[in-house]
């Protein structure tokens, strides 16, 4: 049995990218089964409107911003609906000894917690983030900045860091 050039695509855009999408709208979401719902609506997105991208690099962007902004979209429906959100298991694929960061990091607002995802660890540059949520660079590198500053704070006020 071959499979189609739908499901080809399909494929090599989770073997590319399923991974960090994933991780994108858990980020948002502290929810696997929402998570993994807006990434399978990612992949509808993208077989519905079928864009035409000029190089892997766009690819990614088109999948991260429509990652994020379905994400959002889970987090007003959920806020509407008042759904609970289930343990954030997915937070254990840290280290142990580096899971109070994790929680710190969970503890920031959305804004910058996209933010600091995408820098970290997904290791984009402030120019791809920008381009993912559709802010100016600038605003992306005064989020980064915000963002450590908060996260300073909390680490020191919880843990006695300095």
């Amino acid at each position: 049995m071959t499979l189609s050039v739908e499901e080809l695509r399909i494929k090599r855009i989770i073997d590319l990218y399923g991974d960090s999408l994933f991780r994108l709208a858990c980020t948002y979401l502290r929810n696997e089964a929402d998570a993994q719902e807006v990434v399978q609506d990612t992949l509808i997105r993208l077989l519905r409107y079928d864009p035409d991208f000029a190089d892997e690099g766009k690819e990614k962007a088109w999948l991260m911003k429509t990652t994020a902004n379905l994400s959002r979209n889970r987090l007003r429906f959920n806020k509407v609906r008042a759904a609970e959100e289930l343990d954030e298991r997915f937070a254990g694929e840290e280290k142990e000894d580096l899971s109070f960061v994790c929680d710190a990091v969970t503890s920031l607002p959305v804004r910058y917690r996209e933010t600091v995802h995408l820098f970290y660890h997904e290791g984009l540059s402030t120019k791809e983030i920008a381009t993912v949520l559709g802010r100016s660079e600038a605003a992306v590198r005064k989020d980064l900045s915000r963002a450590r500053q908060k996260l300073k704070e909390l680490l020191k006020e919880a843990y006695d860091f300095e």
